[in-house]
């Protein structure tokens, strides 16, 4: 038993690589709260969350004003209570994003304590399920890519060994969206696997329109596709698309995604550990979609949820877009399409600290302790 003794908060602000553009929006940067807790043993567990360039600064005040303090003297292994216990304190905040970011933060800093002192890799320690996952790219299907860089692109990750690929659809027609998926299916063959995300861009109506025509290229699923808190335009459209409906990066709670599996809105759910509030609630998640035969595929944060779909029987793929390269020393092991989990203990991320410190914001990072 081990009290938590010493909590750590620094914000880095990393501006992604490559340019990202979807339907509604383009990444300008990637606010990073990253937070390291140190129990009475002197161990010590890093966990993160983050924003596309925007509410960084509101996680950071939540953490700093409300958990932070919470947190100085509980156990550190009661994962589970002290989850339960923030979201109460945070009841007033909560369901949205910027309490389950900053819980996000807490939750994976705590399991990667845990793990640590087990000495056991959190793909592990949260299930042990699967030894490697296949791997399909986004960072080739930018929406504002022309089509022969999307053809381009996505034939280099099919030799790489890659089983698919997401492109973003929204163009302005249906035309745009039919030209674009044509070409990369005549590229890449029958077998290569392709999906499609919207980005919440469309009205029911025209996903409709839109998820009829992406029935001619054997699309594997149509992703985000209406505003993510329109259940009920859900329900209709996954009654009749000929592709499956796929929803989960902008839901906050277990509640919500119970209710899109319970009444049958979604049959793939991407839940994302950082929106969910940490690796406590995706579990359940998890576990609640394989008990509606239904399969997990996450939303972003490969470098973490490579444990967890390897944790877990029903996560069938990883999305491929890299994030943390700049600030850690580890790389995501990948080895003919598949990505294999960390064996090192705890989350399996190697922090750079170096250039975590040169990188940080210094009126958003603090310390606290007894």
């Amino acid at each position: 038993m081990a009290i938590i003794c010493k909590v750590e908060v620094w914000m880095v602000d990393l501006a992604p690589k490559t340019r990202r553009t979807d339907a509604i929006q383009t990444f300008v940067s990637q606010e990073t709260p990253i937070l390291r807790i140190t129990d009475s043993d002197g161990a010590q567990g890093t966990g993160y969350a983050y924003t596309i360039g925007t509410g960084g600064p509101a996680v950071i005040s939540l953490l700093r004003e409300t958990l932070v303090p919470a947190l100085i003297g509980r156990e550190a292994n009661e994962i589970n209570g002290i989850w339960q216990a923030l979201l109460f304190t945070t009841h007033a905040t909560a369901v949205g994003p910027i309490t389950s970011l900053a819980l996000a933060a807490v939750d994976t800093a705590l399991w990667d304590l845990r793990c640590r002192k087990a000495g056991l890799p959190l793909w592990q320690m949260a299930g042990g399920a699967q030894r490697r996952v296949p791997l399909y790219t986004t960072e080739g299907g930018w929406l504002h890519l022309s089509v022969d860089d999307l053809v381009a692109d996505a034939l280099a990750m099919q030799a790489k060994g890659f089983t698919g690929a997401k492109v973003k659809i929204g163009k302005p027609s249906l035309a745009e969206d039919h030209a674009r998926l044509a070409a990369l299916r005549a590229a890449l063959g029958p077998d290569f696997k392709l999906t499609v995300d919207a980005n919440q861009s469309f009205t029911l109506s025209e996903a409709r329109r839109r998820a009829r025509m992406l029935g001619e290229f054997d699309i594997g699923w149509l992703e985000e596709p209406l505003p993510a808190d329109d259940i009920g335009a859900h329900i209709q459209l996954a009654a009749d698309s000929p592709v499956p409906i796929a929803v989960g990066e902008s839901l906050y709670s277990i509640s919500q995604f119970k209710d899109y599996m319970a009444m049958g809105a979604a049959s793939i759910v991407q839940v994302d550990v950082a929106r969910i509030g940490g690796i406590t609630p995706w579990l359940k998640v998890a576990h609640m979609a394989e008990a509606f035969n239904i399969a997990v595929c996450p939303h972003f944060l490969m470098e973490l949820h490579v444990s967890l779909v390897c944790a877990v029987p029903n996560a069938p793929t990883l999305e491929y877009i890299p994030q943390l390269e700049d600030i850690t020393l580890s790389r995501l092991d990948m080895r003919d399409g598949f990505a294999h989990p960390p064996s090192m203990p705890g989350l399996g991320i190697d922090w750079d600290w170096t250039a975590i410190e040169a990188r940080s914001i210094a009126d958003l990072c603090f310390e606290r302790g007894e």
